[in-house]
Protein backbone atom coordinates (compact mmCIF):
# COMPACT_ATOMS: atom_id res chain seq x y z
CA UNK A 1 0.00 0.00 0.00
CA UNK A 2 1.35 3.46 -0.85
CA UNK A 3 1.32 6.45 1.48
CA UNK A 4 -1.61 8.07 -0.39
CA UNK A 5 -3.71 4.97 0.22
CA UNK A 6 -3.00 5.20 3.95
CA UNK A 7 -3.77 8.93 4.05
CA UNK A 8 -7.05 8.38 2.17
CA UNK A 9 -7.97 5.51 4.46
CA UNK A 10 -7.37 7.58 7.60
CA UNK A 11 -9.36 10.50 6.22
CA UNK A 12 -12.34 8.42 5.07
CA UNK A 13 -12.49 6.50 8.33
CA UNK A 14 -12.61 9.82 10.18
CA UNK A 15 -15.61 10.74 8.01
CA UNK A 16 -17.16 7.40 8.93
CA UNK A 17 -16.55 8.12 12.61
CA UNK A 18 -18.39 11.43 12.16
CA UNK A 19 -21.44 9.54 10.82
CA UNK A 20 -21.45 7.29 13.87
CA UNK A 21 -21.16 10.22 16.28
CA UNK A 22 -23.95 12.14 14.57
CA UNK A 23 -26.18 9.06 14.48
CA UNK A 24 -25.59 8.33 18.18
CA UNK A 25 -26.83 11.84 18.94
CA UNK A 26 -29.81 11.54 16.59
CA UNK A 27 -30.89 8.25 18.20
CA UNK A 28 -31.52 10.10 21.46
CA UNK A 29 -34.28 12.13 19.80
CA UNK A 30 -35.40 14.78 22.26
CA UNK A 31 -32.86 13.64 24.85
CA UNK A 32 -32.39 11.18 27.72
CA UNK A 33 -34.77 12.96 30.11
CA UNK A 34 -37.65 12.79 27.64
CA UNK A 35 -36.91 9.14 26.93
CA UNK A 36 -37.04 8.45 30.68
CA UNK A 37 -40.36 10.33 30.92
CA UNK A 38 -41.78 8.18 28.12
CA UNK A 39 -40.67 5.00 29.86
CA UNK A 40 -42.27 6.16 33.10
CA UNK A 41 -45.56 6.49 31.21
CA UNK A 42 -45.28 2.82 30.24
CA UNK A 43 -44.42 3.64 26.62
CA UNK A 44 -41.58 2.62 24.34
CA UNK A 45 -39.62 5.08 22.21
CA UNK A 46 -40.14 5.20 18.46
CA UNK A 47 -36.89 3.32 17.83
CA UNK A 48 -37.67 0.71 20.50
CA UNK A 49 -41.07 0.13 18.89
CA UNK A 50 -39.53 -0.38 15.45
CA UNK A 51 -36.78 -2.65 16.77
CA UNK A 52 -39.37 -4.83 18.54
CA UNK A 53 -41.57 -4.94 15.42
CA UNK A 54 -38.86 -5.91 12.92
CA UNK A 55 -37.51 -9.44 12.71
CA UNK A 56 -34.39 -10.12 14.77
CA UNK A 57 -31.06 -10.37 12.93
CA UNK A 58 -32.58 -9.16 9.66
CA UNK A 59 -31.31 -6.28 7.57
CA UNK A 60 -32.97 -2.90 7.80
CA UNK A 61 -32.21 0.52 6.35
CA UNK A 62 -33.22 3.87 7.82
CA UNK A 63 -34.60 6.64 5.63
CA UNK A 64 -33.78 10.21 6.62
CA UNK A 65 -31.92 9.66 9.89
CA UNK A 66 -30.25 13.08 9.54
CA UNK A 67 -33.37 14.93 8.43
CA UNK A 68 -33.78 18.25 10.24
CA UNK A 69 -30.12 18.55 11.28
CA UNK A 70 -29.24 22.21 11.74
CA UNK A 71 -32.82 23.28 11.04
CA UNK A 72 -35.37 24.86 13.41
CA UNK A 73 -32.69 25.70 15.99
CA UNK A 74 -34.77 28.67 17.17
CA UNK A 75 -37.56 26.17 17.97
CA UNK A 76 -35.30 23.78 19.86
CA UNK A 77 -34.40 21.60 16.87
CA UNK A 78 -36.09 18.61 15.27
CA UNK A 79 -33.82 15.51 15.35
CA UNK A 80 -34.63 13.07 12.54
CA UNK A 81 -37.59 15.29 11.67
CA UNK A 82 -39.41 13.97 14.75
CA UNK A 83 -40.20 10.70 12.97
CA UNK A 84 -38.27 7.45 12.42
CA UNK A 85 -38.64 5.60 9.09
CA UNK A 86 -37.17 2.17 8.37
CA UNK A 87 -37.45 -0.45 5.67
CA UNK A 88 -37.14 -3.92 7.18
CA UNK A 89 -38.82 -7.30 7.58
CA UNK A 90 -41.84 -8.31 9.66
CA UNK A 91 -42.44 -12.06 9.70
CA UNK A 92 -40.15 -12.28 6.69
CA UNK A 93 -42.13 -9.74 4.65
CA UNK A 94 -40.47 -6.51 3.59
CA UNK A 95 -42.33 -3.46 4.96
CA UNK A 96 -41.77 0.22 5.63
CA UNK A 97 -42.42 1.47 9.16
CA UNK A 98 -43.12 5.10 10.14
CA UNK A 99 -42.99 5.95 13.86
CA UNK A 100 -43.58 9.38 15.46
CA UNK A 101 -40.91 10.28 18.00
CA UNK A 102 -42.83 11.61 21.01
CA UNK A 103 -39.58 12.79 22.64
CA UNK A 104 -39.31 15.53 19.99
CA UNK A 105 -41.92 18.22 20.76
CA UNK A 106 -44.43 15.49 21.70
CA UNK A 107 -44.20 14.13 18.17
CA UNK A 108 -45.45 17.40 16.64
CA UNK A 109 -45.20 17.79 12.89
CA UNK A 110 -42.66 20.29 11.58
CA UNK A 111 -42.57 21.08 7.83
CA UNK A 112 -39.68 18.62 7.36
CA UNK A 113 -41.71 15.97 9.25
CA UNK A 114 -44.41 16.15 6.61
CA UNK A 115 -41.81 15.92 3.83
CA UNK A 116 -40.29 12.84 5.43
CA UNK A 117 -43.68 11.15 5.89
CA UNK A 118 -44.50 11.86 2.26
CA UNK A 119 -41.17 10.32 1.23
CA UNK A 120 -42.04 7.17 3.18
CA UNK A 121 -45.41 6.99 1.45
CA UNK A 122 -43.76 7.59 -1.92
CA UNK A 123 -41.46 4.62 -1.32
CA UNK A 124 -44.45 2.47 -0.33
CA UNK A 125 -46.42 3.52 -3.41
CA UNK A 126 -43.57 3.08 -5.91
CA UNK A 127 -42.68 -0.35 -4.58
CA UNK A 128 -46.13 -1.47 -3.36
CA UNK A 129 -44.69 -2.15 0.09
CA UNK A 130 -46.93 -2.62 3.13
CA UNK A 131 -46.64 0.45 5.35
CA UNK A 132 -47.01 0.51 9.12
CA UNK A 133 -47.75 3.74 11.02
CA UNK A 134 -46.90 3.90 14.74
CA UNK A 135 -48.76 7.05 15.75
CA UNK A 136 -47.80 9.17 18.75
CA UNK A 137 -48.12 12.83 17.80
CA UNK A 138 -49.46 16.10 19.12
CA UNK A 139 -50.29 17.16 15.55
CA UNK A 140 -49.06 20.15 13.56
CA UNK A 141 -46.40 22.33 15.21
CA UNK A 142 -48.50 25.49 15.34
CA UNK A 143 -45.73 28.13 15.24
CA UNK A 144 -44.87 26.85 11.74
CA UNK A 145 -48.39 25.97 10.59
CA UNK A 146 -48.14 28.21 7.51
CA UNK A 147 -45.30 26.03 6.19
CA UNK A 148 -47.09 22.71 6.65
CA UNK A 149 -50.81 23.13 6.22
CA UNK A 150 -52.28 24.22 2.88
CA UNK A 151 -49.94 23.44 -0.02
CA UNK A 152 -49.80 20.45 -2.36
CA UNK A 153 -46.80 18.81 -0.67
CA UNK A 154 -47.96 19.64 2.86
CA UNK A 155 -49.77 17.73 5.60
CA UNK A 156 -53.00 17.08 3.70
CA UNK A 157 -51.17 15.18 0.96
CA UNK A 158 -50.60 12.37 3.46
CA UNK A 159 -54.33 11.59 3.66
CA UNK A 160 -54.65 11.78 -0.12
CA UNK A 161 -51.86 9.18 -0.30
CA UNK A 162 -53.66 7.03 2.29
CA UNK A 163 -56.68 6.94 -0.01
CA UNK A 164 -54.64 6.24 -3.15
CA UNK A 165 -52.65 3.44 -1.51
CA UNK A 166 -55.89 1.83 -0.37
CA UNK A 167 -57.18 1.87 -3.94
CA UNK A 168 -53.86 0.39 -5.14
CA UNK A 169 -54.20 -2.51 -2.71
CA UNK A 170 -51.17 -1.52 -0.64
CA UNK A 171 -51.58 -2.72 2.95
CA UNK A 172 -51.64 0.07 5.56
CA UNK A 173 -51.78 -0.73 9.28
CA UNK A 174 -51.84 1.92 12.02
CA UNK A 175 -51.30 1.64 15.76
CA UNK A 176 -52.28 4.64 17.88
CA UNK A 177 -49.78 4.47 20.73
CA UNK A 178 -50.15 8.00 22.11
CA UNK A 179 -51.78 11.24 21.01
CA UNK A 180 -53.51 11.39 17.65
CA UNK A 181 -55.29 14.71 17.30
CA UNK A 182 -57.01 17.06 14.85
CA UNK A 183 -56.27 16.39 11.17
CA UNK A 184 -53.74 13.74 12.15
CA UNK A 185 -56.61 11.60 13.42
CA UNK A 186 -57.50 10.78 9.82
CA UNK A 187 -54.21 8.97 9.08
CA UNK A 188 -54.84 5.82 11.17
CA UNK A 189 -58.52 5.73 10.28
CA UNK A 190 -57.76 5.95 6.56
CA UNK A 191 -55.50 2.92 6.97
CA UNK A 192 -56.87 -0.57 6.27
CA UNK A 193 -56.72 -1.62 9.91
CA UNK A 194 -56.21 0.44 13.07
CA UNK A 195 -55.56 -0.41 16.67
CA UNK A 196 -55.20 1.67 19.82
CA UNK A 197 -53.31 1.15 23.07
CA UNK A 198 -55.49 1.25 26.17
CA UNK A 199 -54.98 4.23 28.50
CA UNK A 200 -52.07 5.74 26.49
CA UNK A 201 -53.61 6.04 23.02
CA UNK A 202 -56.24 8.64 22.14
CA UNK A 203 -57.90 9.86 18.94
CA UNK A 204 -60.01 12.98 18.59
CA UNK A 205 -60.50 15.96 16.33
CA UNK A 206 -60.34 18.26 19.35
CA UNK A 207 -59.09 17.56 22.88
CA UNK A 208 -61.04 18.13 26.07
CA UNK A 209 -59.81 21.72 26.56
CA UNK A 210 -60.82 22.75 23.04
CA UNK A 211 -64.18 20.97 23.38
CA UNK A 212 -64.84 22.92 26.58
CA UNK A 213 -63.91 26.19 24.88
CA UNK A 214 -65.86 25.46 21.70
CA UNK A 215 -69.15 23.99 22.95
CA UNK A 216 -68.93 24.15 26.75
CA UNK A 217 -68.88 20.38 27.24
CA UNK A 218 -66.77 19.06 30.11
CA UNK A 219 -65.21 15.66 29.38
CA UNK A 220 -61.85 13.98 29.98
CA UNK A 221 -59.64 12.86 27.10
CA UNK A 222 -60.01 9.14 27.86
CA UNK A 223 -63.82 9.28 27.70
CA UNK A 224 -63.63 11.55 24.67
CA UNK A 225 -61.32 9.45 22.51
CA UNK A 226 -59.61 6.63 24.41
CA UNK A 227 -59.36 2.95 23.51
CA UNK A 228 -62.65 1.87 25.12
CA UNK A 229 -64.55 4.69 23.40
CA UNK A 230 -63.22 3.88 19.93
CA UNK A 231 -63.24 0.09 20.20
CA UNK A 232 -66.63 -0.31 21.91
CA UNK A 233 -68.69 2.81 21.18
CA UNK A 234 -67.59 4.65 18.03
CA UNK A 235 -66.12 1.64 16.20
CA UNK A 236 -63.37 3.88 14.86
CA UNK A 237 -60.58 1.40 15.71
CA UNK A 238 -60.46 -2.34 15.04
CA UNK A 239 -58.34 -3.64 17.91
CA UNK A 240 -57.62 -2.69 21.53
CA UNK A 241 -54.11 -3.39 22.80
CA UNK A 242 -53.16 -3.52 26.47
CA UNK A 243 -49.72 -1.95 25.92
CA UNK A 244 -47.15 -1.10 23.23
CA UNK A 245 -45.82 -4.65 22.86
CA UNK A 246 -49.31 -6.08 22.57
CA UNK A 247 -50.09 -3.64 19.75
CA UNK A 248 -46.86 -4.50 17.95
CA UNK A 249 -47.57 -8.23 18.35
CA UNK A 250 -50.97 -7.70 16.74
CA UNK A 251 -49.29 -5.98 13.79
CA UNK A 252 -46.90 -8.93 13.43
CA UNK A 253 -49.83 -11.35 13.36
CA UNK A 254 -51.66 -9.32 10.70
CA UNK A 255 -48.59 -8.99 8.47
CA UNK A 256 -47.92 -12.71 8.84
CA UNK A 257 -51.23 -13.43 7.05
CA UNK A 258 -50.62 -11.14 4.03
CA UNK A 259 -50.56 -13.17 0.81
CA UNK A 260 -47.84 -13.26 -1.83
CA UNK A 261 -47.44 -10.39 -4.29
CA UNK A 262 -47.01 -10.24 -8.06
CA UNK A 263 -43.33 -9.73 -8.82
CA UNK A 264 -41.60 -7.50 -11.34
CA UNK A 265 -39.31 -10.43 -12.11
CA UNK A 266 -35.83 -8.94 -11.78
CA UNK A 267 -33.05 -11.50 -12.17
CA UNK A 268 -31.46 -12.85 -8.99
CA UNK A 269 -29.11 -15.73 -8.31
CA UNK A 270 -27.22 -16.80 -5.19
CA UNK A 271 -25.32 -13.84 -3.80
CA UNK A 272 -21.53 -13.70 -3.67
CA UNK A 273 -19.18 -11.28 -1.94
CA UNK A 274 -16.75 -9.22 -4.04
CA UNK A 275 -13.47 -11.10 -4.59
CA UNK A 276 -11.49 -7.92 -3.90
CA UNK A 277 -11.31 -6.51 -0.37
CA UNK A 278 -14.25 -4.16 0.24
CA UNK A 279 -12.41 -2.25 2.96
CA UNK A 280 -9.95 -1.00 0.35
CA UNK A 281 -12.60 1.51 -0.73
CA UNK A 282 -11.50 3.77 2.14
CA UNK A 283 -7.96 3.92 0.76
CA UNK A 284 -8.90 4.24 -2.91
CA UNK A 285 -11.30 7.16 -2.49
CA UNK A 286 -9.16 10.35 -2.43
CA UNK A 287 -9.18 12.83 0.42
CA UNK A 288 -9.60 15.75 -1.99
CA UNK A 289 -12.56 15.90 -4.35
CA UNK A 290 -10.29 17.26 -7.11
CA UNK A 291 -7.97 14.23 -7.12
CA UNK A 292 -8.20 11.48 -9.73
CA UNK A 293 -8.85 7.77 -9.11
CA UNK A 294 -10.07 4.79 -11.13
CA UNK A 295 -13.81 4.24 -10.55
CA UNK A 296 -13.40 0.62 -11.65
CA UNK A 297 -11.44 0.03 -8.42
CA UNK A 298 -14.59 1.04 -6.51
CA UNK A 299 -16.97 -0.94 -8.73
CA UNK A 300 -14.91 -4.11 -8.37
CA UNK A 301 -15.33 -3.87 -4.60
CA UNK A 302 -19.12 -3.41 -4.77
CA UNK A 303 -20.17 -6.15 -7.20
CA UNK A 304 -20.47 -9.90 -6.72
CA UNK A 305 -17.21 -11.81 -7.37
CA UNK A 306 -15.77 -8.45 -8.57
CA UNK A 307 -17.13 -9.38 -12.01
CA UNK A 308 -18.15 -6.58 -14.39
CA UNK A 309 -19.13 -6.88 -18.06
CA UNK A 310 -18.23 -3.53 -19.61
CA UNK A 311 -20.45 -2.06 -22.34
CA UNK A 312 -18.64 -0.01 -25.04
CA UNK A 313 -15.52 -0.08 -22.88
CA UNK A 314 -13.29 1.81 -25.31
CA UNK A 315 -15.86 4.47 -26.26
CA UNK A 316 -16.99 7.47 -24.23
CA UNK A 317 -14.59 6.56 -21.45
CA UNK A 318 -15.53 9.34 -19.01
CA UNK A 319 -18.60 7.25 -18.17
CA UNK A 320 -18.37 3.56 -17.31
CA UNK A 321 -21.33 1.38 -18.28
CA UNK A 322 -21.79 -2.34 -17.83
CA UNK A 323 -23.56 -5.29 -16.25
CA UNK A 324 -22.89 -6.91 -12.88
CA UNK A 325 -24.64 -8.45 -9.89
CA UNK A 326 -25.03 -6.99 -6.42
CA UNK A 327 -26.09 -9.44 -3.69
CA UNK A 328 -27.27 -11.72 -6.49
CA UNK A 329 -29.41 -9.09 -8.25
CA UNK A 330 -28.61 -8.25 -11.88
CA UNK A 331 -27.84 -4.54 -12.29
CA UNK A 332 -26.77 -2.13 -14.98
CA UNK A 333 -24.15 0.30 -13.67
CA UNK A 334 -23.65 3.84 -14.96
CA UNK A 335 -20.64 5.44 -13.26
CA UNK A 336 -18.51 8.53 -13.73
CA UNK A 337 -14.88 7.64 -14.45
CA UNK A 338 -12.70 9.82 -12.22
CA UNK A 339 -9.30 9.35 -13.87
CA UNK A 340 -8.01 11.15 -16.96
CA UNK A 341 -8.41 8.87 -19.97
CA UNK A 342 -6.89 8.96 -23.43
CA UNK A 343 -9.13 8.27 -26.43
CA UNK A 344 -8.10 6.39 -29.58
CA UNK A 345 -7.68 9.75 -31.35
CA UNK A 346 -5.19 10.80 -28.69
CA UNK A 347 -7.56 13.29 -27.01
CA UNK A 348 -7.41 13.53 -23.23
CA UNK A 349 -10.71 13.40 -21.34
CA UNK A 350 -10.88 14.77 -17.79
CA UNK A 351 -12.18 12.57 -14.99
CA UNK A 352 -15.68 13.31 -13.70
CA UNK A 353 -16.67 15.29 -16.79
CA UNK A 354 -19.41 14.06 -19.16
CA UNK A 355 -18.44 14.34 -22.84
CA UNK A 356 -20.70 13.93 -25.88
CA UNK A 357 -19.57 10.37 -26.60
CA UNK A 358 -20.04 9.40 -22.93
CA UNK A 359 -23.58 10.81 -22.86
CA UNK A 360 -24.38 8.95 -26.09
CA UNK A 361 -23.05 5.69 -24.66
CA UNK A 362 -24.98 6.09 -21.42
CA UNK A 363 -28.21 6.79 -23.33
CA UNK A 364 -27.86 3.59 -25.34
CA UNK A 365 -26.99 1.55 -22.25
CA UNK A 366 -29.96 2.89 -20.26
CA UNK A 367 -32.23 1.91 -23.17
CA UNK A 368 -30.72 -1.58 -23.21
CA UNK A 369 -31.32 -2.05 -19.47
CA UNK A 370 -34.94 -0.99 -19.89
CA UNK A 371 -35.38 -3.50 -22.73
CA UNK A 372 -33.87 -6.30 -20.63
CA UNK A 373 -35.66 -5.31 -17.39
CA UNK A 374 -32.43 -4.72 -15.47
CA UNK A 375 -32.42 -2.21 -12.57
CA UNK A 376 -30.01 0.70 -12.95
CA UNK A 377 -27.39 1.82 -10.42
CA UNK A 378 -25.83 5.27 -10.86
CA UNK A 379 -22.49 5.93 -9.15
CA UNK A 380 -22.06 9.70 -9.09
CA UNK A 381 -18.77 11.57 -8.97
CA UNK A 382 -19.46 14.19 -11.60
CA UNK A 383 -18.36 17.80 -12.08
CA UNK A 384 -20.72 18.42 -15.01
CA UNK A 385 -20.73 18.39 -18.82
CA UNK A 386 -17.71 19.42 -20.87
CA UNK A 387 -17.74 23.09 -21.89
CA UNK A 388 -15.93 25.12 -24.56
CA UNK A 389 -16.30 25.75 -28.27
CA UNK A 390 -15.29 22.24 -29.34
CA UNK A 391 -17.94 20.66 -27.12
CA UNK A 392 -20.63 23.19 -28.07
CA UNK A 393 -19.93 22.73 -31.78
CA UNK A 394 -20.01 18.98 -31.26
CA UNK A 395 -23.52 19.14 -29.82
CA UNK A 396 -22.86 18.53 -26.13
CA UNK A 397 -26.24 20.06 -25.23
CA UNK A 398 -28.02 17.70 -27.62
CA UNK A 399 -26.17 14.62 -26.35
CA UNK A 400 -26.66 15.65 -22.74
CA UNK A 401 -30.37 16.15 -23.41
CA UNK A 402 -30.60 12.61 -24.82
CA UNK A 403 -29.08 11.18 -21.66
CA UNK A 404 -31.40 13.22 -19.42
CA UNK A 405 -34.30 12.03 -21.61
CA UNK A 406 -33.31 8.38 -21.15
CA UNK A 407 -32.95 8.77 -17.37
CA UNK A 408 -36.30 10.59 -17.16
CA UNK A 409 -38.24 7.99 -19.13
CA UNK A 410 -36.59 4.91 -17.69
CA UNK A 411 -39.18 2.47 -16.32
CA UNK A 412 -36.84 0.08 -14.51
CA UNK A 413 -36.04 1.04 -10.91
CA UNK A 414 -33.08 3.39 -10.48
CA UNK A 415 -30.74 3.69 -7.49
CA UNK A 416 -28.29 6.53 -7.04
CA UNK A 417 -25.13 6.51 -4.92
CA UNK A 418 -23.37 9.88 -4.60
CA UNK A 419 -19.76 8.91 -4.02
CA UNK A 420 -18.08 12.28 -4.53
CA UNK A 421 -18.98 15.36 -6.55
CA UNK A 422 -22.54 15.90 -7.71
CA UNK A 423 -22.44 19.22 -9.52
CA UNK A 424 -24.77 21.06 -11.89
CA UNK A 425 -26.43 19.28 -14.77
CA UNK A 426 -24.23 16.27 -14.04
CA UNK A 427 -26.43 15.63 -10.99
CA UNK A 428 -29.46 15.54 -13.30
CA UNK A 429 -27.98 13.30 -15.99
CA UNK A 430 -26.72 10.87 -13.36
CA UNK A 431 -30.18 10.47 -11.83
CA UNK A 432 -30.32 13.06 -9.05
CA UNK A 433 -33.31 13.31 -6.71
CA UNK A 434 -35.42 15.12 -9.35
CA UNK A 435 -35.31 12.02 -11.57
CA UNK A 436 -37.09 9.65 -9.18
CA UNK A 437 -34.47 7.16 -8.04
CA UNK A 438 -36.15 4.58 -5.81
CA UNK A 439 -33.42 5.29 -3.25
CA UNK A 440 -30.68 7.92 -3.30
CA UNK A 441 -27.88 7.88 -0.74
CA UNK A 442 -24.58 9.69 -0.24
CA UNK A 443 -21.23 8.57 1.04
CA UNK A 444 -19.68 10.91 3.65
CA UNK A 445 -17.30 12.09 0.88
CA UNK A 446 -20.18 13.46 -1.21
CA UNK A 447 -20.72 17.09 -2.21
CA UNK A 448 -23.92 18.39 -3.83
CA UNK A 449 -24.00 21.82 -5.47
CA UNK A 450 -24.42 23.77 -8.70
CA UNK A 451 -20.62 23.92 -8.91
CA UNK A 452 -17.57 23.28 -6.74
CA UNK A 453 -17.00 25.45 -3.68
CA UNK A 454 -13.82 27.16 -4.88
CA UNK A 455 -15.23 28.08 -8.31
CA UNK A 456 -18.54 29.23 -6.87
CA UNK A 457 -16.88 31.30 -4.15
CA UNK A 458 -14.62 32.99 -6.71
CA UNK A 459 -17.60 33.95 -8.87
CA UNK A 460 -19.68 35.18 -5.92
CA UNK A 461 -16.72 37.06 -4.41
CA UNK A 462 -16.09 38.83 -7.71
CA UNK A 463 -19.75 39.87 -7.93
CA UNK A 464 -19.76 41.15 -4.35
CA UNK A 465 -16.45 43.00 -4.84
CA UNK A 466 -17.79 44.69 -7.97
CA UNK A 467 -20.91 45.75 -6.07
CA UNK A 468 -18.81 47.29 -3.27
CA UNK A 469 -16.58 49.10 -5.78
CA UNK A 470 -19.67 50.51 -7.49
CA UNK A 471 -20.67 51.98 -4.12
CA UNK A 472 -17.30 53.69 -3.87
CA UNK A 473 -15.70 51.33 -1.38
CA UNK A 474 -12.04 50.38 -1.66
CA UNK A 475 -11.60 46.67 -2.28
CA UNK A 476 -7.94 45.67 -2.00
CA UNK A 477 -6.38 42.20 -2.11
CA UNK A 478 -6.94 41.66 1.61
CA UNK A 479 -10.62 42.59 1.33
CA UNK A 480 -11.05 40.30 -1.67
CA UNK A 481 -9.56 37.40 0.33
CA UNK A 482 -11.90 38.12 3.25
CA UNK A 483 -14.90 38.08 0.90
CA UNK A 484 -13.72 34.84 -0.70
CA UNK A 485 -13.07 33.07 2.63
CA UNK A 486 -16.45 34.11 4.03
CA UNK A 487 -18.37 32.96 0.96
CA UNK A 488 -16.32 29.76 0.66
CA UNK A 489 -17.08 28.79 4.28
CA UNK A 490 -20.82 29.32 3.74
CA UNK A 491 -20.75 27.41 0.45
CA UNK A 492 -18.77 24.51 1.94
CA UNK A 493 -21.44 24.10 4.61
CA UNK A 494 -24.14 23.93 1.95
CA UNK A 495 -22.36 21.30 -0.18
CA UNK A 496 -21.98 18.94 2.81
CA UNK A 497 -23.77 15.58 2.51
CA UNK A 498 -25.44 16.32 5.87
CA UNK A 499 -26.89 19.58 4.56
CA UNK A 500 -28.47 17.58 1.72
CA UNK A 501 -29.62 14.79 4.05
CA UNK A 502 -31.19 17.23 6.53
CA UNK A 503 -33.44 18.51 3.72
CA UNK A 504 -34.14 15.02 2.34
CA UNK A 505 -32.36 15.68 -0.95
CA UNK A 506 -30.88 12.26 -0.22
CA UNK A 507 -32.36 9.40 1.81
CA UNK A 508 -29.26 8.81 3.93
CA UNK A 509 -25.55 9.33 4.46
CA UNK A 510 -24.11 5.82 4.61
CA UNK A 511 -20.93 3.88 5.25
CA UNK A 512 -19.63 2.90 1.78
CA UNK A 513 -19.60 -0.73 2.95
CA UNK A 514 -23.39 -0.57 3.43
CA UNK A 515 -23.94 0.26 -0.26
CA UNK A 516 -24.59 -3.35 -1.29
CA UNK A 517 -27.27 -3.72 1.40
CA UNK A 518 -29.08 -0.54 0.32
CA UNK A 519 -29.08 -1.54 -3.35
CA UNK A 520 -30.12 -5.13 -2.61
CA UNK A 521 -33.00 -4.17 -0.29
CA UNK A 522 -34.01 -1.46 -2.75
CA UNK A 523 -34.27 -3.90 -5.65
CA UNK A 524 -36.11 -6.40 -3.45
CA UNK A 525 -38.62 -3.65 -2.63
CA UNK A 526 -38.94 -2.69 -6.31
CA UNK A 527 -39.59 -6.33 -7.18
CA UNK A 528 -42.96 -5.97 -5.38
CA UNK A 529 -44.15 -3.66 -8.16
CA UNK A 530 -44.48 -5.09 -11.69
CA UNK A 531 -43.49 -2.69 -14.47
CA UNK A 532 -46.64 -1.53 -16.24
CA UNK A 533 -45.25 1.18 -18.54
CA UNK A 534 -43.16 0.68 -21.65
CA UNK A 535 -39.88 2.49 -22.11
CA UNK A 536 -40.27 5.28 -24.65
CA UNK A 537 -37.70 7.99 -25.24
CA UNK A 538 -40.26 10.26 -26.87
CA UNK A 539 -38.93 12.85 -29.30
CA UNK A 540 -35.16 13.29 -29.23
CA UNK A 541 -32.75 14.87 -31.68
CA UNK A 542 -30.46 12.11 -32.90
Amino acid sequence: MDINFNKNEDFNKLLLSEIKQKFAKVKLGGGSKRIEKLHNEGKMTARERIDYLLDNKSNSIEIGAFVGEGMYEEHGGCPSGGVVVKIGYIKGKQCIVVANDATVKAGAWFPITAKKNLRAQEIAMENRLPIIYLVDSAGVYLPLQDEIFPDKEHFGRIFRNNAQMSSMGITQIAAVMGSCVAGGAYLPIMSDEAMIVDKTGSIFLAGSYLVKAAIGESIDNESLGGATTHCEISGVTDYKAKDDKDALDKIKNIVDKIGHFDKAGFSRIKASKPDLEENDIYGILPKLRTEQYDMMEIINRLVDKSEFEAYKEGYGQSIITGYARIDGWAVGIVANQRKVVKTKSGEMQFGGVIYSDSADKATRFIANCNQKKIPLVFLQDVTGFMVGSKSEHGGIIKDGAKMVNAVSNSVVPKFTIIIGNSYGAGNYAMCGKAYDPRLIVAWPSAQLAVMGGTQAAKVLAQIEASSLKAKGEIVDEKKEKELFDKIKARYDEQVSPYYAASRLWTDAVIDPLDTRTWISMGIEAANHSPIEKKFNLGVIQV
